[in-house]
């Protein structure tokens, strides 16, 4: 059915969307990463610097190497902030032709700094979901040839 009649309301319930700790105490995904909070208590010592993670919570002793975030944040980073910075210095130059050394000022640094930035919260996010959805490796049973 289409129209107002057959329409079915959909709702977002405000505490998945804004809520800053779930039904276990833990803090919400987006503020954990954003803030560096640990995933299971929500203090402040999920980094030891600005990308890299501390061994474990001082906190509630979470062993933070159990996880494997790998390099799945920084791969999901390259294109947009690529596209990003690659848009914005095109339309810099046919703006004002600056010649090659102003480019190499203003978007080196920017970019690192974005990168920085967002690799920060983007590895935040995987750690936080991983310790959420219990993430874990993988195993391979062999049953030689009986069915399961």
């Amino acid at each position: 059915m289409f129209g107002v009649a057959g329409a079915h309301r959909f709702t977002v319930d405000r505490d998945v969307v804004t809520n800053l700790e779930n039904h276990e105490g833990q803090p919400a995904i987006f503020r954990a990463a954003l803030h560096g909070l640990c995933p299971q208590c929500g203090a402040h010592t999920l980094f030891a610097s600005a990308t890299q993670f501390s061994d474990k919570c001082t906190n509630c002793g979470l062993d933070y190497r159990k996880f494997n975030v790998g390099d799945g944040p920084a791969a999901l980073m390259i294109i947009p902030i690529g596209a990003i910075v690659i848009t914005l210095a095109i339309l810099l130059d046919i703006a004002v032709r600056p010649p090659f050394w102003v480019h190499a000022l203003i978007w080196v640094p920017l970019t690192a700094a974005i990168v920085v930035g967002f690799l920060r919260a983007a590895k935040g996010v995987m750690l936080s979901l991983e310790y959420r959805n219990r993430a874990g490796e993988g195993v391979i049973t062999e049953t030689h040839g009986e069915q399961p």
